[in-house]
């Protein structure tokens, strides 16, 4: 352990082993949920093939807790980090700055874990705001700098265990014990603050409150927010009109319908939510036809995935490939109406799909094309 004779003179107070415990528990306890967490959206967003036919479709709120829980412990993450940081910043100025291999050693993996943790939660911050000032892709890079943050952190508790052990258990009032305790009382006041002015975005008794999150669901078109409008996805009216867009659906009996044709069929209701990896969801009243239904009809086996095509142009979300769990689902639909509504152009019209369970990028509007695939 390093020595006050080492550290450059700081005059303020708690930068000390003790109040950075008692912050760590904070800081990987919220790590930990974002991490499982994160699990799960990467799953249900790009599963492994011997995953993708076994993915549950209940609960059907599934994917809005676990990644409206993802979210929120990120942000809350962002003054613990901070407050852990100041603790410990002072050690960065430690003379002389590297003492042997070991110390060498210990203080690379610090930096790759300072630095992973804070890209992490940058770019999540990042993609929560919709704004992508970077070239790459923010879902890989995401899940890659999971891992390393994850792998650095334990191998910083592993090298630290001796000091956090002496410090983990309550021990008799010390000269700084009031000021650790308003220190961590601020911080845990900073945490509830970020978290009950942005969690109603996802959980719905506190949106009343939701002042700091981007998208408050309630105040849009419909009822649910938009993340990329028609116009966005380069949707051409004269190709949603109602009397010249036609769905095909391709398999061993394939055939085409218009938009009056499927108003005709037999329609099913379904009161599912829509959950967005941004972090907002919102429960919705969806009309339609049965996904199921229109798969029966074109000879599609049981087993079989299916290949949604979109009218939207380009983008990595345009074409989706949907596992038989969700295909087959009876509250799939292609839904025609939200809300007891028509679809609005932003929303999808002429039709969408809406199935239990699925991220909301999965959910593709501007539907053109349906694919039963071997």
């Amino acid at each position: 352990m390093v020595t006050t004779s080492t550290l450059v003179r700081f005059r303020g107070r708690l930068h000390d082993p003790r109040t950075a415990t008692a912050i760590g528990r904070w800081l990987g306890a919220g790590i930990a949920v974002c991490f499982l967490t994160g699990l799960i959206s990467h799953g249900l967003q790009t599963p492994p093939g011997w995953l993708a036919p076994h993915l549950p479709t209940r609960p059907v709120w599934l994917y809005r807790v676990t990644q409206g829980l993802h979210v929120a412990t990120g942000i809350a993450v962002v003054p613990l980090l901070l407050a852990k940081l100041w603790t410990v910043y002072p050690r960065l100025f430690v003379r002389p700055p590297v003492r042997s291999v070991r110390h060498a050693l210990e203080r690379l993996s610090i930096a790759v874990l300072v630095s992973a943790a804070l890209l992490e939660v940058f770019l999540g911050l990042m993609n929560v705001s919709q704004w992508y000032p970077w070239p790459f892709s923010f879902r890989k890079v995401h899940w890659a700098l999971a891992w390393v943050l994850a792998g650095s952190l334990l191998l910083h508790l592993a090298v630290k265990a001796p000091v956090i052990a002496a410090h983990w258990r309550r021990a008799p009032a010390d000269a700084d014990a009031r000021d650790r305790r308003s220190l961590l009382l601020g911080v845990g006041a900073a945490v509830a603050t970020v978290t009950v002015t942005t969690v109603g975005q996802t959980l719905t008794p506190l949106r009343g409150v939701t002042l700091l999150a981007p998208r408050h669901p309630g105040h849009h078109q419909q009822g649910l927010p938009v993340n990329r409008t028609a116009a966005q996805a380069g949707i051409r009216p004269a190709a949603v009109a109602a009397d010249a867009w036609r769905l095909r659906v391709a398999g061993p009996r394939g055939f085409e319908r218009s938009l009056a044709a499927l108003n005709a069929e037999p329609q099913h209701a379904a009161s599912l939510p829509i959950a967005c990896v941004e972090g907002w969801s919102a429960n919705a009243d969806w009309a339609g036809v049965r996904l199921r239904d229109l798969l029966d009809r074109a000879g599609a086996p049981e087993d079989a995935f299916v290949r949604v095509v979109s009218l939207q142009s380009g983008g990595a979300f345009s074409v989706m490939e949907m596992p038989p769990p969700y295909a087959r689902d009876p509250l799939t639909l292609l839904a025609l109406r939200l809300n007891g509504e028509v679809l609005s152009p932003d929303h999808g019209f002429p039709a969408r799909v809406i199935a239990p369970g699925r991220p909301g990028v999965w959910q593709t509007k501007w539907v053109t094309r349906i694919e039963v695939l071997e």
